[in-house]
């Protein structure tokens, strides 16, 4: 027996030695199989581009509009992605919150994925799916943004709701998915007053939208009754998205679905972008340029050629902006005398006119080298200035120095325009006449800036008698400035 074993051993171990060999192989194949399927789960961006392992196929082109009849319900739509989301957990952060009110002029959220819009009587709501990959891990959460850009400011707000595991039950099903971004921003507010429409909704709307070229819808909660913006600003709308204004709260049992849905507008400063924070680097300067082109003004001319009126050997033009109520010119006659006695031609323009048609308030800007006017809405026709013009802003009595640096100054160097501030004397100021010099309104602002009564004098109380003998050497110095 001994010598029986003694032969078969080597066989034996032969055989063992290719048993464990069989067996580490089997193990490692299990291994790579399972590895391969838990790490091969699409990742995030491949999934918001809609890429589904077919290339896409069955999604619709940009701008296109399907119905919901095609696509799976709900429930059928996430299961999959739920086990999937459970055996990645491990290896996908946390979802980031969708919503970020820590900036102190505006809040805003942005999402990709799955954003779905629903009108409500009160507050229309956007409802977020998070990615497959993290939706096991996500948190539910609920937002009430107010989608303009002053947060301050009273506007319908919007609820934005993104949701988690045991929410989901709460999503709408979509009825119209759309293949393009969108923006939900909020009209209402103080956007009847034409500075404020421009500052507070056009300009922070081109911040946020325009880096999409046209493709993006634009989605307008507190709509009702203001139509009329939508038709006065209707050639700047249609310049920053190729579709009609959606009115979100009328929408009614439409929900609209996107991959990249953006609620709130970035509203950096007063009439003014910051190119830092703005996509594209855009500035009030690409502003400008672009609102020009949205009313068919001419373009720049490439260097060295000069784009103002005057150049083409005309007498300079200027325009003199008329406030109807308050901050008003008492004197508006001698003023103009003394505008043509410096050598201008000079227009005039009643700022109620602004309110109307906007595109002939913009043609007749274009054809000055000069806009004159006090403080206040109509010098927001600067937008409509060409390269080089001047903007000479009369600042009111009362220290109102910073307001018009802040709302009208910085904004027009910022545009490419150049601006000059003339600062009244107090004897300039009809409250001058109403109070007397030795009143605190006159010799003493800051006792109503510290009470907070400030506004009702300087802004609202007071008009001005423009003195033309000191206000000449202004009129010279913008001659100079033009020949320049």
């Amino acid at each position: 027996m001994k010598k029986t074993m003694n032969k078969l051993w080597p066989a034996l171990a032969e055989s063992k030695l290719a048993i464990a060999l069989f067996a580490g192989l089997f193990v490692a194949a299990v291994t790579f199989l399972s590895v391969r399927t838990q790490f091969a789960v699409r990742g995030t961006n491949a999934l918001l581009r809609g890429s589904s392992g077919d290339g896409g196929a069955g999604l619709p082109a940009p701008g296109e509009e399907t119905s919901d009849h095609a696509r799976p319900p709900l429930g059928e739509e996430i299961a999959p992605a739920t086990a999937t989301a459970t055996s990645v957990a491990q290896v996908h952060p946390p979802l980031e919150p969708i919503c970020d009110l820590s900036d102190r002029r505006y809040d805003g959220c942005e999402m990709w994925g799955d954003a779905r819009t629903a009108s409500g009587v009160n507050k229309s709501v956007v409802y977020f799916i998070p990615p497959p990959q993290q939706l096991a891990t996500a948190a539910a959460a609920t937002w009430s943004i107010r989608s303009q850009s002053r947060k301050i400011v009273g506007v319908r707000e919007v609820i934005v709701r993104s949701l988690d595991v045991s929410s989901l039950h709460e999503a709408p099903h979509c009825t119209v998915r759309r293949a393009v971004p969108a923006v939900v921003f909020a009209l209402g507010g103080l956007t009847s007053n034409y500075w404020h429409a421009f500052s507070d909704v056009l300009v922070p709307l081109f911040t946020t939208a325009r880096a999409f070229g046209g493709d993006v819808e634009l989605l307008a909660t507190g709509a009702g009754g203001q139509a009329w913006f939508i038709g006065k600003y209707d050639r700047v709308l249609r310049a920053l998205s190729r579709y009609d204004v959606v009115d979100l709260d009328a929408d009614g049992d439409v929900v609209r679905c996107y991959r990249h849905l953006v609620v709130g507008l970035r509203g950096h400063r007063d009439f003014d972008i910051d190119p830092a924070r703005a996509p594209n680097g855009y500035d009030m300067l690409a502003f400008r340029e672009f609102v020009r082109a949205g009313y068919s003004l001419p373009p720049p001319p490439p260097p060295p050629a000069a784009a103002l009126p005057c150049k083409s050997g005309t007498k300079p033009r200027l325009m003199l902006i008329l406030r109807g109520r308050t901050r008003r010119f008492v004197n508006e006659g001698a003023i103009m005398d003394a505008i043509e006695r410096a050598g201008f031609e000079v227009a005039r323009m009643n700022e109620a006119a602004s309110w109307a048609d906007v595109g002939a308030v913009a043609r007749e800007v274009d054809a000055c080298d000069v806009l004159v006017g006090a403080h206040g809405a109509g010098l927001t026709n600067m937008v409509f200035l060409r390269a080089g013009a001047v903007v000479v802003q009369v600042i009111p009595w009362g220290k109102m120095e910073p307001y018009g640096e802040g709302f009208f100054g910085a904004p027009a160097a910022h545009m490419g325009l150049r601006h000059v501030a003339y600062i009244i004397a107090a004897e300039e100021s009809t409250l001058y006449d109403k109070y007397g010099k030795d009143h605190p309104v006159i010799a003493d602002p800051d006792v109503f800036y510290r009470n907070g009564s400030n506004a009702k004098f300087y802004w609202r109380e007071q008009n001005i008698r423009l003195n033309t003998t000191r206000f000449a050497p202004t009129l010279q110095m913008v001659k100079r400035m033009l020949r320049e």
